[in-house]
């Protein structure tokens, strides 16, 4: 497996919305928004909570579980940094929380319904929130 670290690949866009999102992930953490009106988790993170349309959130530590619900694998990516790592593997991880997210996944050879675990990993020098099987 090639050395995620050193692929020359853009970082995440970070906005004031998602800051703290990536301020856990370089932490080794995975936050996600929680309406405080609702009490609805949620992911991807928005002004407002989709399920309530309240603007009333907060950002929760998530247990960093998950399984994987759909994948694929990467045999010609899209920017050219990410061709040492091709064949890699991009996944919809469901988190026990209620949300679904997009990540990395961290295997040779991923299954739908694998057990996942939270894999920080740095990714082109910015750890980002991968996962590797549990």
């Amino acid at each position: 497996m090639t050395d995620l670290s050193t692929l020359k690949v853009p970082g995440p866009t970070e906005i004031p919305l998602t800051r703290p999102f990536w301020e856990a992930a370089a932490e080794g953490r995975l936050v996600i928004p929680h309406c405080t009106a609702c009490d609805q988790p949620f992911f991807y993170p928005r002004e407002i909570c989709p399920h309530c349309w309240a603007d009333a959130w907060e950002w929760r530590q998530a247990s960093g579980q998950g399984w994987l619900k759909s994948f694929s694998m990467v045999w010609k990516p899209g920017h050219p940094g990410w061709a040492p790592a091709a064949p890699y593997a991009v996944g919809l991880v469901a988190l026990p929380e209620g949300p679904v997210m997009l990540s990395h996944i961290l295997a040779p050879a991923p299954e739908v319904g694998m057990a996942l675990v939270l894999a920080p990993t740095d990714i082109g020098g910015r750890v980002l929130p991968a996962f590797r099987p549990a």
